[in-house]
């Protein structure tokens, strides 16, 4: 009989090895295929976060940088007496305030720095995520906008002293001729005038109307800074010498040069629909703008110099509650706090980012506007 040929081939258990063995080496290729995806996934977080803290402290550190620029040195008494309640910031034209106190400090007194300890969060929500204890603090500051040329305008008021309107004639010693006073880009309803009166009196408004040669500060405006019967001279009322005002200017002079001023009020608030907090930007009585999302934390603090000690009281997270003066805030520390947009399992990311401002124009005042 013919012997029959063996061939080469695998048992069962060599087969069955190898197949255990390509499974191993698959599942480590996978693993390690999922861990560089999470990685990666961390990466983007960690970048993304830090582009919107970045984004937020850029911004805030600009505005921050110029609190007190063109202010008369100390700040300025807002409209008191007579009736006048008490001026607000961080509110738009609905006469909605974005943040839990918005009246400005020490019977009504306008500094370039008004510090808002634990007044952070708008409604005064809570932001679970914040680290413990949850302090989010706002932050407002006030400064002549150098960008938009309202001093290069004769001020004058009309038709006797009202104080609930001033014209505006182009200086024509300035070439060229300074844009309309409600040109793109101009004077817009809700936003706050500086006025220099030629009799020596500083008094800030309210713009309620705007045309191409006046602007108008009626009163009860939803800032309530136009009170033309407060019986203290810091109102626009007493530089157009109203009654009980010894200054009776000459129908049609010069009464002053305007500026427009720049109140900026940073604060976090939690849209709804599970939305994540945002920090916002508010000016004036404008509607307030988004700046970053994903901010969780936001806390100020500040070295003030102690005019009884002559020390500077450094890191001072309220100074208004011990008593301190905005006015002597020589630095601003700020810190935020940022949340991945995954915010659950092990690729979400919070992180903090720091850094801090001189307050260098609190003492200063242009001369050369």
């Amino acid at each position: 009989m013919l012997k029959q040929k063996s061939e080469d081939g695998f048992t069962l258990l060599e087969l069955m090895v190898a197949m255990a063995v390509g499974l191993i080496v698959m599942g480590a290729i996978a693993s390690l295929f999922k861990t560089g995806m999470n990685s990666a996934m961390i990466v983007t977080q960690r970048a993304e976060t830090q582009q919107n803290m970045r984004a937020a402290i850029d911004l805030m550190v600009k505005d921050i940088s110029m609190a007190g620029a063109g202010l008369p040195s100390g700040g300025i008494q807002l409209p008191i007496g007579g009736g006048a309640t008490a001026a607000r910031f961080g509110c738009d034209q609905t006469g909605t305030c974005h943040v839990p106190t918005s009246t400005y400090p020490n019977s009504n007194y306008m500094y370039g720095i008004i510090p808002g300890f634990s007044n952070g969060v708008e409604g005064g929500a809570s932001i679970p995520a914040a680290p413990a204890p949850a302090v989010n603090d706002s932050i407002t500051v006030i400064y002549c906008d150098y960008n938009f040329p309202l001093w290069e305008y004769n001020v004058t008021f009309p038709l006797g002293p009202n104080g609930t309107q001033i014209n505006l004639t182009p200086n024509g010693t300035f070439l060229p001729a300074p844009p309309l006073p409600n040109a793109t880009g101009g004077i817009q309803q809700g936003d706050l005038i500086l006025i220099n009166g030629t009799n020596g009196v500083t008094a800030v408004g309210e713009a309620t109307n705007v045309s191409a040669t006046s602007i108008t500060f009626a009163n009860t405006d939803p800032l309530n800074m136009n009170w033309s019967g407060a019986t203290h001279t810091n109102n626009i009322y007493s530089l157009s010498g109203g009654a009980g005002y010894a200054y009776p200017p000459p129908a049609g002079t010069t009464q002053g040069t305007a500026y427009r001023l720049f109140a900026v009020t940073y604060y976090l608030t939690v849209p709804g629909a599970g939305q994540a907090p945002r920090l916002m930007r508010q000016v004036n009585g404008l509607t307030p703008v988004p700046v970053a999302d994903d901010l969780i934390n936001l806390q100020f603090a500040y070295d003030v110099y102690n005019s009884t000690t002559s020390v500077l009281d450094a890191n001072q997270a309220n100074p208004l509650g011990a008593a301190e003066s905005p006015n002597l805030i020589q630095k601003i520390n700020l810190v935020v706090m940022g949340q991945s947009i995954i915010t659950g399992g092990n690729q979400a990311q919070s992180m903090f980012l720091a850094t801090d401002v001189s307050a260098r124009n609190m003492a200063f005042r242009n001369s050369y506007q």
